[in-house]
């Protein structure tokens, strides 16, 4: 929330003091604005030559022509108009008013919302993200920490989508929240990114989570009808199936990802709904293995690990998540930890919605590992 200070010199543009916390940026411009950076001087109807009346009346025309254009929300033009100057002009007026420290702006969020821009940001920079979100409830793989996820993630999500997009997701809890939290955005198709079917009598919520999807985004659903892990000759009898193929055709060929990522052990949803068992959870930890997206598992430094689960996997491969043009990773937890980091690492997601436990466990890493 942004307001005028009515003090003279200097003008500031600043929030009420009631909010915290703030974050104060004193070169900060208007997002639209059109500020030069020349340094050269500022041509106006008024000449000043030291005199202190002319210097009076110089400052007035800066603090002016600022509070027109951040405080009344002018354009250069219309200030060019108001003023009786060029617009060239009234673009080095407020210029020149930033340079002279007589603009300041703070930035802050109100007191009731939890927000953590200076933690996002950092994340952001740590691995190369182009957003973050973090969320201040506790995750720990319950109902509420998932939904709290969901609930941050949806937004995101829904602007990120374009109306001829294909938009895919691997199944799992947090997607499903993301689903169901979800109240905007549109894409053509929908599709399921990995296999679903077990012997276990296990309810991965794959279904319903394509159908809300295809229903709130007005989308067409495609699903995968795959098991997640079969025979690699199976896997290459699926991959020439017409229906099959078309799934993850248009899968890896995804314009927008949604996906969550699982931990190496007994506790993952793998192990629960049986589609891994205790000898490949001890081959996989033997090699190396942090984490998976999609079924596809990966080690520390997001390189896949080979091992015998590879050519028995139907999903999208890591390469497709990572060529991705907006993937969106959605996790958290202290079981998570590692295989998040994993995936940042991998370069995996362009995106990262977590809490902020989590977040500030990452940066620690990436830091030591600097």
């Amino acid at each position: 929330m942004l307001a005028y200070c009515a003090s003279s010199p200097p003008l500031r543009i600043c929030s009420p003091q009631s909010h915290h916390p703030t974050a104060h940026h004193p070169t900060a411009h208007h997002p639209t604005a059109h500020h030069p950076t020349d340094g050269g001087s500022v041509t106006t109807p008024f000449a000043t030559t030291g005199n202190g009346t002319d210097a009076a009346v110089d400052v007035r025309l800066l603090v002016r022509a600022a509070t027109m254009y951040h405080v009344e929300g002018m354009t250069q033009a219309k200030i060019a108009e108001r003023l009786g100057v060029s617009r060239a002009t009234a673009g080095r007026l407020v210029s020149r008013a930033h340079a002279q420290g007589l603009v300041t702006v703070s930035v802050s969020a109100p007191a009731h919302v939890a927000l953590h821009p200076e933690l996002e940001r950092d994340v952001e920079r740590a691995f190369g993200l182009d957003e973050v979100v973090i969320v201040a409830d506790e995750v720990d793989g319950g109902v509420l920490g998932n939904a709290a996820l969901g609930q941050a993630a949806a937004p995101v999500l829904a602007r990120r989508l374009g109306a001829n997009d294909t938009f895919g997701f691997t199944w799992g809890p947090e997607q499903l929240a993301v689903a169901d939290a979800l109240t905007g955005g549109s894409c053509a198709r929908v599709v399921q990114m990995d296999g679903s079917i077990t012997s276990a009598n296990y309810h991965t919520g794959v279904d319903h989570t394509l159908a809300v999807f295809a229903d709130r985004l007005g989308a067409q659903p495609l699903r995968l009808v795959a098991p997640l892990y079969a025979d690699p000759a199976t896997v290459a009898a699926l991959h020439r199936d017409s229906i099959v193929s078309r799934a993850l055709d248009a899968a890896a060929a995804c314009d927008v990802m949604l996906f969550g990522v699982g931990s190496v052990s007994t506790s993952t949803t793998l192990f629960e709904g049986a589609f891994i068992d205790s000898a490949v959870l001890a081959e996989l930890r033997e090699l190396g293995a942090v984490g998976e997206i999609g079924g596809r598992f990966y080690d520390a430094e997001g390189a896949p690990v080979a091992s015998t689960l590879v050519d028995r996997t139907v999903s999208v491969a890591l390469d497709r998540v990572r060529a991705c043009p907006a993937s969106v990773l959605v996790s958290g937890g202290d079981p998570r930890h590692e295989s998040i980091l994993g995936a940042l690492r991998g370069g995996f997601a362009s995106i990262a919605v977590t809490d902020a436990r989590t977040a500030r466990w990452l940066l620690d890493r990436q830091e030591r590992r600097s």
